[in-house]
């Protein structure tokens, strides 16, 4: 009975959104944008061929890189993200620093198997929205000097997401309660000012949170301290877009489009709805002390407020072009039509969709020689505002019959007999809608009806792909049932490993595929469960948005009581640890590593792999363990690094960053990292050096010298000498042999890039890019491809 009620509930708060919808605050996706601290104010622009993005930044205009098309843009203090059409890649520009009349773009996501839907960015984060998953996702912004900033849980799921200072909240879709996470204590405190209140829509400013709950009431919560929680009316649907800054807020009243705000404390007046009073507006924005707003007689933006640079005036108008008031979208817009002459906005690209709430204002439409105008606006106004109340109206009456029939059960029942029905029937996957937004489009809500057959639509996919179907790149939740049967009840013989918190094992899940299950230790001491608890939590949280080649895949979690495991790609030739230490593989020949060629590939993949970390993961990632147990091989015997357990989201690779404890591996660990505290991207650097001294000694990291007799010896003590000396040969793995005439340069490079990655000042040590192009040189050398390659390449000084 409870399930068939929150179904019932959940069709009528889907009701509710197709009358009405809120997108924009300080961190909201719109097409407009403000950026505070640099007083910049951007939009994408109508009429091109591409919409593109263009700024206006301390009085010059600036057309934005890379010129493609962008669904929605927001702003924080000193960036702003852009969310590409499509939604497939989210990039980000520092407003700080114009070079060559632009801001230097920098990508944060690119995934083409869920596309994001929506972009918000806070004081100094963006969190973007998951269009298949439903998962927020969230980046800490490069200037903000800490390493990370946290995202929810991915058990949730939610339809909508906002940015403030420090703190990012969302709107659940399970029950439509408001969750905020980050750092800052706001977030906290709007989270449990709106404990009792279910959402149809949220926006964050500074410091409050504004948003329309289930009866259309506009509702405000957060710090009050300027009044900016004052909302000067609450009658049902009388807002449509919200804006939110440090000490004011604004809403565009839904009957007229005028521009209300109220808060702003001594500087109120500045913010009045008087300073723009007889202007019309399709969106609002709002900085931390000023707000600009999209007009609806022509989309131009006007913006005006006590921080706004232009303190002369009361308005200004900004010289940028005409700016769309909505995505250029590829989908018909069923729900609530289009905009008229939107396809001239969108230059032939595509077409713009009305948000449902905006029935008015009347968007702008040029003159042509076939139609009259109107003889009077607010006539127009009037027929618009008339229409609003008859369709709003008919959803509010739906929507009342839908809690009447869900408390008596009736409806309910007889819609659930049809679900079945239908889940029964054949799939007719052309003729049903689905309730998620068209992509481009993330404004559309859905439709009562639709959601009924996307219930469908979904249990018969069930039935159809079983088990395996899995949400693109979203970790499948295990339970431990499935897990220990998978592993035969964890038993010792399916033990291939151990990882950062726990003992690995082999399995093979119920679908067939052959899985790698890391456990957790069981029954641990406070102190080590705490560690257990962080490791897991930093692989779940950095593999669950990490794909490469050169990375092994997170397949899943599970986390029941006291135990955390995860689940990983399995990786069917093991170390390469165990190919160069193990017993087996003591003689020549006995192993396909033995080969100078072999081994260069392999260090290459893996410096890929950690190079990708280093420069193409935002934020940036250390991993802090590279070591050969970490290096795993596929089936095609292609090299992945494993074991993020004690990676941090770092700096940037010439940064450093202060760690309250220095861990890693004895051999592998760096000694300045060890020493100072000091961690930089070149920690793995050196521990990258050890592992290619490894591939050309065959020596363990740490070994002792059973002939001799002597103490435990570092490879890089035994090799550094020895290669500094010119005497690589007395220290090469003698189960390969001496190198051929047409490796022995490629051996060589190897050696003196190991040399230079172990030194013991980080700064004297490669990148991981000089590292990966050094290897390829090596590989190419020793394939004979580019036996001629000029001198003038780029080597290691060996001196």
């Amino acid at each position: 009975m409870s399930s068939t009620i929150h179904f019932c509930f959940s069709i009528f708060t889907l009701a509710i959104l197709t009358i009405f919808t809120i997108s924009n605050a300080l961190g909201s996706g719109s097409t407009i944008a403000i950026i505070s601290n640099t007083t910049t104010v951007c939009g994408i622009v109508a009429g091109k061929s591409s919409q593109r993005i263009e700024c206006y930044h301390q009085g010059q205009l600036i057309q934005v890189e890379p010129n493609v098309s962008y669904q929605s843009i927001s702003g924080g203090n000193s960036f702003f993200c852009g969310l590409r059409s499509g939604g497939f890649a989210l990039q980000c520009w520092d407003t700080d620093v114009v070079f060559n009349s632009s801001f230097q773009p920098k990508r944060i996501h690119y995934n083409n198997s869920d596309p994001l839907s929506d972009v918000s960015v806070g004081g100094s984060q963006v969190c973007a929205l998951g269009s298949v998953t439903k998962n927020v996702y969230c980046w800490r912004g490069e200037k903000s000097g800490k390493s990370q900033f946290m995202s929810p849980s991915y058990e949730l799921e939610f339809f909508s997401v906002t940015s403030g200072h420090g703190f990012s909240c969302g709107v659940s879709r399970n029950n439509s309660r408001v969750v905020c996470w980050g750092e800052s204590t706001f977030g906290g405190v709007i989270e449990e000012g709106f404990s009792n209140y279910s959402m149809l829509s949220l926006v964050a400013g500074y410091s409050h949170a504004c948003g329309l709950n289930s009866s259309g009431s506009l509702v405000c919560k957060g710090n009050n301290d300027s009044g900016q929680l004052d909302v000067p009316s609450d009658g049902a649907f009388e807002f449509s877009e919200i804006a939110l800054g440090v000490k004011h807020s604004c809403a565009i009243r839904l009957k007229n489009g005028l521009v209300e705000c109220w808060g702003g404390g001594d500087k109120g007046m500045e913010f009045a709805s008087n300073v723009i009073q007889n202007e019309s507006f399709e969106s609002v924005a709002a900085g931390l002390d000023f707000t600009c707003g999209l007009t609806t007689g022509n989309f131009s933006l006007i913006c005006w407020g006590p921080g706004w640079f232009d303190k002369g005036k009361s308005t200004s108008d900004i010289p940028l072009p005409t700016i769309v008031p909505g995505p250029c979208v590829q989908t018909s817009c069923r729900t609530c039509g289009t905009y008229p002459n939107s396809e001239t906005l969108c230059a032939g690209s595509g077409t713009i969709c009305k948000t449902c709430a905006i029935q008015l204002p009347l968007p702008w439409i040029p003159p042509f020689p076939s139609s009259s105008p109107p003889t009077s606006s607010n006539t127009a106004r009037d027929e618009r505002f008339l229409a609003f109340v008859i369709v709003g109206s008919v959803g509010a009456f739906a929507g009342i019959c839908t809690i009447i029939y869900c408390v008596f059960a009736g409806v309910c029942r007889f819609l659930c007999k049809i679900s079945r029905k239908v889940e029964e029937a054949p799939s007719e996957g052309d003729n049903v809608e689905t309730i998620s937004a068209p992509t481009g489009a993330p404004n559309v809500p859905p439709s009562r009806s639709s959601s009924i057959k996307q219930h469908s639509l979904r249990a018969l996919e069930r039935q159809k792909s079983g088990p395996s179907l899995k949400q693109a790149d979203k970790p499948e939740k295990f339970s431990l049932a499935e897990l220990s049967a998978a592993t035969a009840n964890f038993s010792p013989e399916n033990i291939i490993g151990s990882g950062s918190f726990g003992m690995v094992y082999k399995g093979k899940l119920s679908d067939g595929r052959e899985v790698a299950i890391k456990r957790g230790g069981t029954r641990l001491r406070p102190k080590k469960f705490k560690e257990k608890e962080s490791a897991f939590e930093s692989e779940l949280a950095l593999l669950s948005r990490l794909h490469h080649k050169h990375l092994v895949g997170l397949v899943g979690y599970c986390k029941e009581n006291d135990e955390r495991l995860l689940v990983y790609e399995y990786m069917s030739n093991g170390s390469l640890h165990d190919h160069l230490h193990s017993k087996k593989n003591v003689e020549k020949d006995s192993s396909i590593l033995n080969s100078w060629k072999v081994r260069i590939r392999i260090a290459l993949d893996a410096a890929r792999g950690i190079e990708y970390l280093h420069n193409y993961a935002v934020p940036p990632i250390i991993h802090r363990d590279i070591k050969s147990s970490n290096i795993l091989l596929d089936s095609n015997w292609t090299a992945r690094v494993s074991d993020f357990g004690l990676s941090l989201m770092g700096p940037e690779a010439d940064r450093e960053f202060m760690s309250t404890k220095a861990v890693g591996t004895v051999g592998y660990i760096d000694p300045e990292y060890y020493v100072l505290n000091v961690l930089t991207a070149k920690s793995d650097v050196y521990g990258m050096g050890v592992v290619l001294l490894e591939l050309l000694t065959g020596k363990k990291a740490v070994f002792r010298d059973e002939e001799e007799g002597a103490g435990p010896t570092g490879v890089v003590e035994y090799a550094v000498s020895e290669i500094s000396a010119g005497e690589l040969s007395r220290v090469l793995d003698m189960r390969i042999g001496l190198p051929k005439a047409i490796e022995v340069q490629a051996v060589e490079l190897v050696a003196y890039t190991a040399l230079h990655c172990v030194n013991l000042e980080g700064k004297e040590r490669p990148t991981m890019t000089e590292v990966a192009a050094n290897l390829e040189r090596a590989l190419a050398l020793c394939e004979e491809a580019h036996a001629g390659l000029s001198n003038s390449a780029y080597t290691v000084n060996d001196g």
